[in-house]
């Protein structure tokens, strides 16, 4: 069994995970997953023209999205949901904190509260939500499963803690943060504090904290890994992709580096 690119996503089979990081970085982020019978979009950061825009390139119809889950509350991760829950009549799941830091989301038709570390469905898709230390009100990585299959996600964190490392063990497909280096963030035009601040244990993981995560997360059965939340400033994808590749050097693991202007292909699981 493989991750294989789909040249017909909407077609996907029914129980086969299909995964399409629509873009990742400051600007914007989301992700879609659907196991052919549920779709959501994890994230919804872009604007609704654009997160459209970007879903029907790849063959993905936005009028079958079922669901939109939510990591925090930062812009660049909920920018488009009011629009596109009015226009696809879509239910919202967030944690109880991030629902106190977006008011607005009050006057939604339907929003569910999850808690971290309590699994829930999101109809035929399996979530489990897990804390991260990032420096929003309760946010959240996920793990999503359907038929055996699992992937994992966890784009904004300062810190690599155990309780990180346990849900992304056992994953096929890995969606995590490979934000900056270190280096280029301290020789760079970006302010001190603001240095200060991506460095912090609630900030942005560094390449090299990347690659140690996935050395202690790697198995047998894991098959691709995207970094996500690359820094335009601050880091580069050829950067990214040789620090973080050295634990996996001599496995059949596929390493890509997730654009912020560009979604990605359609990965099936076969």
């Amino acid at each position: 069994m493989s991750l294989e690119p789909s040249g017909h996503p909407a077609e996907s089979s029914q129980g086969q995970l299909s995964v399409c990081v629509l873009g990742s970085g400051s600007r914007g982020n989301a992700v879609y997953v659907s196991d052919g019978i549920t779709s959501i979009l994890v994230d919804a950061g872009f604007s609704a023209r654009e997160i459209d825009r970007r879903m029907r390139q790849r063959g993905l119809d936005p009028a079958g999205l079922r669901a939109i889950l939510v990591t925090h509350e930062h812009t660049d991760h909920v920018r488009g949901i009011e629009r596109l829950v009015r226009r696809h009549r879509l239910p919202v799941y967030l944690s109880a904190g991030t629902r106190r830091e977006t008011v607005a989301f009050n006057a939604l038709p339907e929003v569910h509260c999850f808690a971290c570390g309590r699994d829930f469905r999101i109809d035929t898709l399996a979530v489990r939500p897990f804390s991260i230390s990032h420096d929003a009100d309760d946010p959240a990585g996920f793990t999503i499963g359907a038929n055996g299959s699992r992937i994992g996600i966890a784009t904004d964190l300062g810190q690599v803690t155990a309780l990180v490392r346990e849900h992304l063990r056992g994953c096929r497909l890995l969606i995590v943060e490979a934000n900056h280096d270190p280096d280029m963030l301290m020789n760079g035009p970006y302010p001190w504090f603001l240095k200060q601040r991506i460095r912090s244990r609630t900030g942005h993981l560094a390449n090299q904290e990347t690659g140690r995560l996935l050395a202690d997360v790697l198995h047998p059965g894991l098959e691709r890994v995207l970094l996500a939340h690359l820094s335009e400033t601050n880091n580069t994808p050829e950067k990214a992709l040789a620090e973080v590749s050295a634990p996996l050097a001599g496995t059949p693991v596929r390493l890509e580096a997730a654009s912020q202007s560009v979604a990605s292909p359609v990965w099936r699981m076969a």
